[in-house]
This record gives C-alpha cells, sequence and structure tokens, in this order.
C-alpha cells in the first residue's frame, strides 16, 4: 500500500502529517506510520489543536491538574500544546537523526493573535522555542507584512522557522528575502548557519476553492475549462521561484550569489513546503494537491485521509513541475482574461488564514477555560 509513498520519497518529497494530536502520539500511531508510511515529519496549527483538544482524548488529567493549581487559560493552554509538541519531536528525533537534522521536525504556531505585531510575534517564537527546548522543532510564524521582519529576526537569532499562510507568489519572494536577511545577521553573529532549518509553507487547494468559485459565477465555458488549475498552477510558479534563489538541485538553474555565499558559510535551503494539500472538491482526484507537486526538495504536509489516498492511488511518474512553468503562467494569466484578479485572491486568502487560525485560538481558549472552570476545587 505505501508503494507510491516510497516512490513520492525517493523523488525528493518529505512526507509530513498534517495533524497532531496526544492519542496519535500515545497509541503509536505517530510511531507506526513513521514505519509503514515513510512520514518523516508532522505539523500543527492552532485549528488541529482545536479539533485534538476539544474531543478530549488524554487531556483530561492535565487539565485537571492544571484547574487544581488555578493556572490561567492562557499559560494552561501554551503547558498543554508544546506538551504535545515536545512528546511529537522525541517520537520524531531517530528522523532527525538519520536525516542530519532535515527532517524528523513539528512545528508550533505563535499566537495567531500576534499575526500583525512583530514584536509580539518575535517575543512568542522565542518563548516557544524555550517551552518546546527540542531541536527538531520549527516554529511557526504567519507571512503577513508584520510577519516578515518577525521571520527575519527569529532566524537571526538561531530559531528555525516555517513560515506559513503564503498563498502569492510575490508574498513567498518576499519571504524568501526575509529569510536570507536572517540569515546573514545570524553569520554575523556568529551563529552556526548549518544548524539553522526552514520551510516556506505555500498553501494550495484554498487557492482553487476561491478561484474556482469566482469561475462558477462566471459560468462561461472559458472559465469552466479553467476550473482546478489555478492552485497547482501558482505552486510550480512558486517553486520556479525557489529555483531563481536557491538554484535547482541538479545545477541547471544557477543559484543567487546571495545564497550562494550563505550556502558556502554553511547554511541550508528554506524548502518550499505544500500544505493545504487535502481535496475540498469531491470532482477532483483525492491525490491532486500531491501528484501534481512532486519536485525534489520539497516537503507536502498532508492530512491522513490524502496520505492513505496516496498510498492506494497515488500516481507517481517522477518529477511533474519544473517542465511545467510555461503552462502555469499561461492559466493564470487566463484567469485574468476571464476577469478573475489574482491579487485580490490571494489578499484575500491571507486575510481568512489568518482570521480561521484566530477563531480555532479563541474557541480553544474558551472551552480550555470552561473545562478549568469546571474542575477548579470550591473556593477555601
Amino acid at each position: 500500500m505505501a508503494d507510491a509513498l516510497e516512490r513520492l520519497s525517493g523523488e525528493g518529497v518529505a512526507i509530513w502529517l498534517d495533524d497532531m494530536s496526544r492519542q496519535r502520539i500515545t497509541s503509536g500511531n505517530l510511531a507506526e506510520l513513521m514505519d509503514q508510511s515513510h512520514l518523516v515529519g508532522a505539523t500543527t496549527n492552532p485549528t488541529i489543536f482545536q479539533k485534538a483538544i476539544s474531543a478530549g482524548d488524554g487531556y483530561q488529567q492535565q487539565i485537571a491538574d492544571l484547574a487544581v493549581r488555578r493556572v490561567g487559560v492562557e499559560e494552561a493552554l501554551r503547558m498543554i500544546t508544546t506538551a504535545d509538541v515536545r512528546d511529537a519531536a522525541d517520537v520524531l528525533h531517530p528522523v532527525f537523526e538519520a536525516t542530519d537534522g532535515r527532517d524528523g521536525r513539528i512545528s508550533i504556531e505563535v499566537d495567531p493573535r500576534l499575526a500583525h505585531s512583530t514584536d509580539a510575534t518575535v517575543a512568542e517564537a522565542k518563548q516557544l522555542a524555550w517551552l518546546v527546548d527540542r531541536p527538531n522543532t520549527f516554529i511557526k510564524i504567519p507571512a503577513t507584512r508584520a510577519g516578515l521582519p518577525a521571520i527575519t529576526e527569529t532566524t537571526a537569532l538561531g530559531i528555525s522557522v516555517n513560515v506559513t499562510l503564503i498563498f502569492s507568489l510575490e508574498r513567498y519572494r518576499e519571504v524568501m528575502d526575509a529569510f536570507l536577511t536572517g540569515l546573514e545577521k545570524a553569520k554575523a553573529a556568529g551563529l552556526d548557519l548549518s544548524k539553522i532549518e526552514s520551510v516556506a509553507s505555500f498553501f494550495v487547494s484554498r487557492v482553487d476553492t476561491e478561484i474556482d468559485k469566482r469561475l462558477d459565477a462566471l459560468g462561461t465555458d472559458e472559465a469552466k475549462a479553467l476550473r482546478g488549475r489555478a492552485a497547482v498552477a501558482n505552486a510550480r510558479l512558486a517553486y520556479q521561484a525557489y529555483e531563481q534563489v536557491f538554484g535547482s538541485l541538479d545545477g541547471s538553474t544557477p543559484a543567487s550569489e546571495r545564497w550562494a555565499a550563505l550556502e558556502r558559510a554553511g547554511a541550508n535551503r528554506q524548502r518550499p513546503l505544500w500544505a493545504s494539500t487535502g481535496v475540498k472538491d469531491k470532482s477532483y482526484p483525492d491525490t491532486k494537491y500531491v501528484d501534481g507537486l512532486v519536485a525534489p526538495g520539497t516537503v507536502n504536509t498532508m492530512p491522513e485521509s490524502t496520505l492513505e489516498a496516496v498510498a492506494a492511488r497515488g500516481e507517481i511518474p517522477g518529477d511533474t513541475v519544473t517542465g511545467g512553468y510555461e503552462q502555469a503562467r499561461a492559466d493564470l494569466d487566463a484567469l485574468a482574461g476571464v476577469g478573475v484578479s489574482y491579487d485580490e485572491v490571494v489578499q484575500l486568502l491571507e486575510v481568512e488564514g489568518v482570521e480561521k487560525f484566530e477563531a480555532s485560538w479563541n474557541d480553544l481558549l474558551r472551552s480550555t477555560e470552561a473545562e478549568l472552570s469546571r474542575l477548579a476545587p470550591p473556593e477555601a
């Protein structure tokens, strides 16, 4: 069943799980996926934590202990989530060792309510890195306007960053620039660049969801013919932008001079990570955003349902990205031709992405606070 996943891994795509829960860790499921499905990493986000903790599996005793101590909800939630990330990091650590720190990593996101404050994001990133205290952790920072300098400053401190919520090609180029600036600052400070890793999470399926909605509203044959093409095209052009900065792995595209200097100093590439790869439109193949985005030196973080679909039905013939740049550009240009604004869509998706994570975090705060209150001992 895992043959397609093995082929995907063999093509240079790191397979990560877009999910985490205490039950998944304690039951041995995470270790099983590592053993049987070529899993080499995992990601979390506020929505994932909200679903896991609200389900309750494995959290009751810790919440009861926190309630007895009368710990505030903000501190309690950080203790709960960092405990999960710390334990997942320990399970993943053998992969971290085997890949010299490239994979075997778990991500935890800064409080999404801080997404528009640079200083608060940097402070939160430092606090999370300290709380988890595992070398195979990524701190997730959203690619908002305020997030860009936070990426630089956090990287400059030697903290490995997973940049999340990237939707546009322009913002992705800014993310790469912020990462390189951070590495340059780290180098000037005398830090070991080889210890700093980063991924840039480029979101996929949400682009099709929003653009398809607009194409359906137009209703023309020309518009209908463009359904389901924007997301993969956008991601393929992101990989082209990545090659223009970091160079292609086969040497056919030279790296920028700026990156070449950092690489000589021991720096690691910031890998593109395909996020939001679960298919939301059931009329599309459930492996669409994996099969169509096979490229060396990338990460694909999948929900378990997509992981299982790829294992069962994935078609991995080889690199499906680098030969498709011209068609990808044509597909995005065609959207403008029918009146769909790419810039408007990606800006909307960034705003909505932050809002959705913030809503999940607020829901989690409320439900956790209710449990703490229910379990708290009576006042003396």
